[in-house]
C-alpha cells in the first residue's frame, strides 16, 4: 500500500526548510549619520625659519571628551584647506589611532606654545595602531595625508588659531 501522506509530509517540509532557510532577513546595521564639517575657526601653521605663513586652514575645534574621542570617524573625506584641532587641557605624551577613520591623514602635534613638536605622516584609515607625539603635545592638528610633506613642515614650525 502505498502512502499518500508521506509524499506531501515530505514536500511540506521541504518547502518549509527551503522557505526557513531563503527568507532570512539579513543582519540589519545601524545606518550611520553622515558627518558634516562645521567650521569653528581658521588656522595659520607658520615657518619657523622667515615668519611666513604656509597654509590657512578651516577648523573643526575638538575640545571635550566626546569630540576628541570621535574626531574624523565615519566621515568619508575631508577638503585640502580644512583641518581639525584637537585642544587638550594639558600638555603630555599623547597618542592617536585610526579606527573608524576612513581615509589617511597627517597628524601633527604642538606644545603648548603651538610650536611643532612632531608629526605622523599618512596614517592609513582604520589602522588601530598607535600613533604616538613622541613628545608633550597640547594640541593635536589633523589634516589630509601628504600635506606635511607638501608644505614642508617641520619641527619649530608654529601655528596661530582663532575661534570663531
Amino acid at each position: 500500500m502505498k502512502r499518500p501522506y508521506f509524499k506531501i509530509v515530505c514536500l511540506s517540509a521541504s518547502l518549509f526548510v527551503l522557505g526557513a532557510t531563503s527568507c532570512k532577513d539579513e543582519p540589519k546595521k545601524p545606518k550611520q549619520a553622515e558627518v558634516t564639517f562645521k567650521k569653528e575657526g581658521t588656522l595659520e601653521l607658520i615657518k619657523k625659519t622667515n615668519d611666513s605663513v604656509i597654509a590657512t586652514l578651516d577648523i573643526e575645534i575638538a575640545d571635550n571628551e566626546f569630540e576628541t574621542q570621535t574626531g574624523l570617524m565615519y566621515r568619508e573625506s575631508m577638503k585640502a584647506n580644512r583641518g581639525m584641532l584637537f585642544i587638550f587641557p594639558d600638555e603630555q605624551p599623547r597618542s592617536f589611532y585610526m579606527k573608524n577613520t576612513r581615509f589617511a591623514l597627517d597628524l601633527i602635534y604642538l606644545d603648548t606654545d603651538k610650536k611643532v613638536v612632531s608629526f605622523q605622516e599618512n596614517a592609513q584609515p582604520f589602522n588601530e595602531g598607535s600613533l604616538p607625539s613622541n613628545a608633550a603635545a597640547k594640541y593635536v592638528l589633523e589634516v589630509n595625508a601628504g600635506l606635511v610633506k607638501q608644505w614642508q613642515l617641520a619641527v619649530g614650525d608654529s601655528m596661530a588659531f582663532k575661534s570663531e
